[in-house]
């Protein structure tokens, strides 16, 4: 086992370690979430990364998205994130895909990958991707971030727990989210859908499969809602 790992082994073991360079994450959106879980997940030493995102970094996201800076703006998220966790952990495979999910393409992309990670900002694309989760029989990790709150699930397949949390006729309107987003939501939130991650693909019980954690950062109060 390589050195880089070392802090690593006692939270999970070395078997632990070996298994998760043999599987393979899609995350989809390489924003705020996104840039947090992609990092996370490479220095963990997940083996395959997909990351997908459509859009290219502007200047207002520089108050939290860790992949950007002053000089990659109008850069490729997608291709941002791969270029930069080259730097980071060069045994780590990432392979970028510049793509808006939606019905037709949501199958397609996430396809034999071991998870898949939500972190979209909007709730028709987040159903859409729910729904391929599903169909491709792939645990969900979900995150979503608004001012000083934010929660994380996990979506097993055939619970459609988003489709619980979320109004779908506001989704079929194509309402955004537009919240305030801070640097330190994504962060915190980010990194839980990390440690999700890793539990999931490790086989762990003890994860947050058909459980909301809600975040109030403000008044640091932490519930789950089981469902």
């Amino acid at each position: 086992m390589k050195r880089r790992y070392e802090r690593n082994i006692g939270t999970i073991t070395e078997m632990e370690q070996q298994l998760l360079a043999g599987k393979s994450v899609c995350v989809v959106g390489c924003g705020g979430l996104g840039g947090g879980v992609i990092e996370g997940l490479v220095r963990m030493g997940v083996g395959r990364l997909t990351v997908i995102d459509g859009d290219v970094f502007d200047e207002t996201n520089l108050n939290r998205q860790v992949l950007s800076n002053q000089d990659n703006l109008g850069h490729a998220k997608a291709v941002e994130a791969r270029l930069q966790m080259k730097v980071i952990n060069s045994d780590v495979q990432v392979d970028s895909i510049q793509a808006l999910l939606d019905s037709d393409n949501a199958r397609g992309l996430i396809y034999g990958h071991d998870a898949v990670v939500d972190a979209l900002d909007n709730i028709e694309a987040r159903l859409e991707l729910e729904f391929a989760c599903e169909e491709e029989k792939l645990p969900l990790i979900h995150g979503a971030i608004g001012g000083w709150n934010g929660q994380v699930a996990v979506v097993m397949p055939g619970m459609r727990l988003l489709h619980d949390i979320y109004d779908v006729e506001e989704a079929e309107e194509g309402e955004p989210e537009k919240p305030t987003n801070p640097a330190f939501t994504p962060a915190v939130v980010s990194a839980i859908q990390v440690v999700e991650t890793v539990k999931v693909l490790l086989g762990r019980e003890e994860t947050l499969a058909g459980r909301l954690l809600t975040i109030d950062l403000l008044n640091q109060e932490y519930e789950i809602i089981e469902f």
